[in-house]
């Protein structure tokens, strides 16, 4: 089986080699690929010299990476970690193993449970971000995940290639997520232990403008993924105010046979007409949605009978 190690990198000259040597002894029949997103440093030299495939991609933001290595990258199994070192390499084996089992699609490396990301984490709000997301996505898809964000995961090829990478940055993880969940690919998470940066080393993730993008995500993959339940909020939401406003003037009609007050009136019809359209909204896009489900699964399908047929001929 045809191991491939995926490592985004953007000015990671101080730790990528070592990261290349962690994984190359782990794993030492894998295919190594580096892909240099625009490094200022020696990062592509640094690879190089260590032995890995190096590829440019010219396009900024991990989200481009990972969907150039997605289309291009060809093997069984993939294992994607980051090129800083935070992420120890002797878990590879377990990440691989329900891949290989088939007990899973996609296996994530789990750094929350046994407590080391809070310990080694030295960036103020990113437990807090952690926490919101993983509460948030929970509650949205009825999941028990107890870490969204980390960038250690394992995919099988099934996955990687039915999998349509949209985000141009970090929220790619926050996607890869909630696309196994709304698709019903088979998760599963493993412990693992986390470093912090070595000390000169930075981080490219912004707390709060990269937070910002990840919970507008959510919003955006909540309204395309599940219409039905987001556009009946809004529905709800539309009608308790058309009522709130509009009560008022039935009352005043009621005992008195006239409406004064014209404002309101309006108000409380236009709400509850965009209460009407909401709905209606959902109920559409519902059925453009479960079509789309549907083939999704026809194309899950063809790229089963594709494995298939290129194992036989192996």
């Amino acid at each position: 089986m045809k191991i491939a190690v995926l490592l985004p990198c953007y000015n990671e000259e101080q730790t990528i080699g070592a990261v290349i040597e962690d994984f190359r002894k782990e794993l030492p029949d894998a295919d190594i690929y580096v892909y240099d997103n625009n490094s200022s440093d020696r990062t592509s030299e640094v690879a190089e010299k260590h032995g890995a495939i190096v590829q440019k991609e010219l396009r900024q933001g991990k989200g481009h990476v990972v969907r150039s290595m997605f289309r291009d990258i060809d093997a069984d199994y993939y294992v994607m970690a980051d090129g800083d070192r935070t992420y120890p390499a002797k878990f590879v084996h377990q990440l691989l193993e329900p891949l290989k089992n088939q007990e899973a699609n996609i296996v994530i490396g789990d750094r929350l449970s046994n407590g080391t990301y809070t310990d080694e984490n030295k960036r103020k709000f990113h437990n807090l971000g952690n926490n919101l997301v993983r509460n948030l996505i929970n509650f949205l898809y009825k999941s028990d995940l107890r870490d969204i964000m980390t960038g250690y995961r394992a995919f099988d090829r099934l996955f990687v290639k039915s999998m349509p990478v949209m985000s141009p940055g970090f929220e790619i993880e926050t996607e890869m997520t909630i696309h196994t969940l709304d698709k019903k690919f088979v998760i599963k998470e493993i412990p693992i232990e986390y470093k912090d940066r070595p000390e000169g080393s930075e981080s490219k993730l912004n707390t709060f403008s990269d937070g910002y993008k990840v919970l507008n995500k959510i919003f955006t993959l909540f309204k395309e993924y599940k219409p039905m339940m987001f556009f009946s909020f809004w529905a709800i939401v539309f009608l308790v105010l058309g009522l709130l406003s509009g009560i008022p003037v039935i009352v005043e009609f009621i005992n008195t046979g006239l409406i004064t007050k014209i404002p309101s009136a309006i108000l409380a019809v236009g709400l509850v007409i965009l209460s009407v359209l909401s709905f209606a909204c959902g109920l559409i896009l519902d059925t453009v949605a479960a079509n789309f489900k549907k083939q999704f699964e026809w194309e899950l399908n063809r790229i089963k009978q594709e494995m298939k047929e290129h194992r036989y001929e192996a």
